[in-house]
């Protein structure tokens, strides 16, 4: 047998690397397209919940994308308690594969990726379904995730303000300090869900809350807004979906089955289902099915995160890797 070796991309690797806005979103919206084209095979998400005194499990997300030549296998935690260790909420490992041979190509520190392919999707899902003229964000939420959110939103709209909330002021703060500078112009944090969400133009929800708790109220919404909500526990009121004019998802494979998510309750009602979605964000970057079409569209977007997109950016991030030279060759055999 030849000499197999891998290539191992560590944290500070992924830190070397820079990934810019652009390169971000043009990954993820990549597998989009190609999902949209029959081109992937997506696997529901499965979770092992080791026990539930630890307030944590692990999702095992599984895909292939046809016209990167790569199948992969995400394995993340997701803690919500992690902060009192100082640790990220979510840690995550990304497995790459010639889909071909099985041969494994990289090992991928992807807790990054997780949140930036999650702030991508949040984003994309705006620049498909929020009103051009959207000048008003605010994002319930200070994870990884929620930095990247609001940096690329921010990056692909023209926003006269940007309001962001969590409910300990120990990060809601600095969390408002840090995009602050990094994007250039004023975060505002304010102190309740309410000051954050009502009247906004685009409306994410990406808490942490313990156990489901509808803290957003439909009243807050606008006519033509677009609503976010992605938070593992639910936090919105059973009525958000009546107000709909459209409502899509990321995959209803996902979206349709499991305890867990945001609008679980509204499938389980049967306020969301196959015959009132609107359409999957791959068909709305396809054309399959229209983005937004009027200005008064009330729409909401609810991802629970795609495989294809942690693939798609982790062979975007390998590829720069290469090109700079950065990254670890392992011996497998």
């Amino acid at each position: 047998m030849p000499d197999i070796n891998f290539t191992y991309l560590s944290g500070p690797d992924i830190d070397r690397l820079a990934m810019t806005e652009d390169e971000i979103l043009d990954a993820v919206e990549g597998g989009l397209r190609a999902q949209g084209e029959g081109k992937t095979v997506i696997e529901p998400r499965v979770h092992l919940e080791p026990d539930p005194a630890f307030r944590g499990h692990f999702n095992v997300l599984r895909g292939y994308i046809a016209p990167l030549a790569v199948a992969g296998v995400k394995i993340v935690g997701d803690y919500v308690d992690n902060y009192k260790k100082g640790l990220p909420s979510e840690m995550a490992l990304l497995n790459l594969f010639d889909p071909t041979t099985g041969m494994p190509l990289a090992l991928v520190d992807a807790t990054a990726i997780t949140d930036m392919r999650t702030g991508a999707m949040t984003a994309l899902g705006a620049k498909y379904l929020a009103r051009r003229d959207s000048r008003v964000l605010g994002n319930i939420g200070a994870r990884g995730s929620s930095y990247w959110n609001v940096r690329l939103i921010n990056h692909l709209f023209q926003l006269d303000e940007i309001r962001v909330h969590s409910r300990r002021p120990e990060s809601r703060e600095p969390f408002a300090e840090r995009l602050t500078r990094d994007l250039g112009r004023p975060v505002l944090a304010v102190e309740d869900w309410e000051s954050c969400l009502k009247g906004a133009d685009i409306m994410v929800e990406a808490s942490r809350l313990p156990a489901p708790e509808p803290l957003f109220r439909t009243d807050w919404v606008k006519p033509g807004a677009l609503v976010v909500p992605y938070g593992t526990m639910s936090s919105v009121e059973l009525s958000l979906t009546d107000i709909m004019d459209k409502m899509v998802v990321d995959d209803w494979g996902q979206c349709k089955g499991g305890k867990l998510g945001s609008l679980r309750a509204h499938v389980e009602a049967g306020k969301l289902s196959e015959a009132s979605l609107h359409g999957e964000m791959c068909q709305v970057v396809t054309g399959a099915v229209p983005a937004r079409e009027r200005d008064d569209e009330t729409i909401l977007f609810w991802h629970r995160g795609l495989s294809l997109s942690d693939i798609a950016l982790g062979m975007a991030m390998l590829h720069k890797a290469s090109r700079m030279g950065i990254g670890q060759s392992l011996r497998y055999a």
